[in-house]
């Protein structure tokens, strides 16, 4: 165990390059390319700015994996943070 880890919030570049991998797996199985994925980004960001202020700067979205019963599929994830509800 390195001591050191524990004080510091720096991400390793292991831990980075792994996870990005496991995206690169994931848009490769799910057949989605990366203009599909801004696509869909600007179509949520689009609608959900029809209710609530949002933080375009801050938003992440990505695709990953769900565990179901027979296997793994993709998964959307999208953050965003919503500076104000509209409306209210």
């Amino acid at each position: 165990m390195d001591i050191f880890k524990i004080f510091s919030n720096k991400i390793a570049s292991k831990d980075i390059a792994t996870d990005r991998l496991k995206l690169i797996l994931i848009h490769d199985r799910a057949d989605f390319s990366p203009d599909f994925l801004e696509m869909i980004k600007g179509d949520l960001l689009k609608v959900i700015s029809n209710y609530a202020e949002i933080d375009d700067g801050e938003v992440e979205v990505k695709l990953t994996r769900a565990e179901e019963m027979e296997g793994h599929s993709p998964a959307l994830i999208a953050s965003i943070p919503i500076k104000k509800i509209k409306g209210r």
